[in-house]
């Protein structure tokens, strides 16, 4: 049997800690942050909530900065763990989660476009104050198109991940099946969402993605705590030859 390699079990506690960081730094930037300033239905209150509050409105793009570099980090240390179980799987895994982080950042973007229109710049003043509260709700939703357009690839990326983690026997098969299963879940319901909108309306937008974050919480937990194991020998299949003599038995993880 193979053993994990140094590099791996670093790389397994750079993912917990980059997985957590990711989760804690999104709900706050989202939901402690940016959420209470956005007024559904009433665009004018939105833009004179994030006019009035500035420097809250670019903590947030701060926190959505850093949530883009925890995900490029997370990326390339769960590449360096399942690499050696497929390492075709495992690239391409890494660049579906470095699109939705792409796709993640033009969110910032578009937040600096919405302060921008409700500036004071002299170009500004052509505009009607409304039409320019309208023009800066737009880019403040456009956030939301971001995320679902980004969405499918993510969910790919950790379906990808869960397989290579059942695959490996590096967490238990248990986690690893559950991790598979919400992540196929929130690629079927991103797909149907951009195709019929109203989905929606039947599954709440939030059941899409939130079995796939509790998996990725829970995985990057395991990580912190209790790193990747060698596989036992019935777990294990067989990865690829190590040497001329004999034949690896190894089970990488991937999230």
């Amino acid at each position: 049997m193979n053993r994990i390699d140094d590099s791996q079990r670093v790389a397994a506690k750079v993912a917990g800690v980059s997985g957590l960081l990711a989760v804690v730094i999104v709900i706050f930037g989202n939901y402690a942050l940016l959420g209470p300033l956005v007024v559904p239905g009433k665009a004018a209150e939105t833009a004179q909530n994030f006019a009035a509050h500035q420097t809250q409105v670019r903590l947030a793009l701060t926190c959505f900065l850093m949530y883009g570099a925890c995900v490029v980090v997370l990326l390339a240390a769960l590449y360096v763990i399942l690499k050696p179980v497929d390492r075709i799987l495992a690239l391409i895994g890494a660049i579906f989660r470095l699109v939705f982080a792409v796709l993640w950042l033009l969110s910032t973007l578009n937040l600096l476009s919405a302060l921008r229109l409700l500036g004071s710049a002299n170009y500004l003043q052509v505009f009607e104050a409304n039409h320019l509260q309208v023009l800066a709700r737009l880019q403040i939703a456009a956030n939301f198109d971001d995320y679902y357009v980004g969405l499918p690839f993510f969910a790919l990326a950790a379906t990808l991940c869960g397989y290579l983690w059942f695959k490996s026997g590096y967490i238990p098969r248990s986690l690893a099946a559950f991790g598979v299963i919400a992540s196929a879940w929130c690629v079927i319901c991103a797909f149907i969402f951009l195709v019929f909108p109203s989905f929606e309306k039947t599954v709440n937008g939030y059941w899409f993605d939130s079995p796939m974050a509790i998996f990725e919480l829970i995985l990057s937990v395991w990580l912190l705590s209790k790193g990747i194991r060698t596989p036992n020998p019935g777990e294990a299949d067989h990865i690829g030859e190590r040497s001329r003599k004999s034949v690896s038995l190894r089970l990488p993880v991937f999230l």
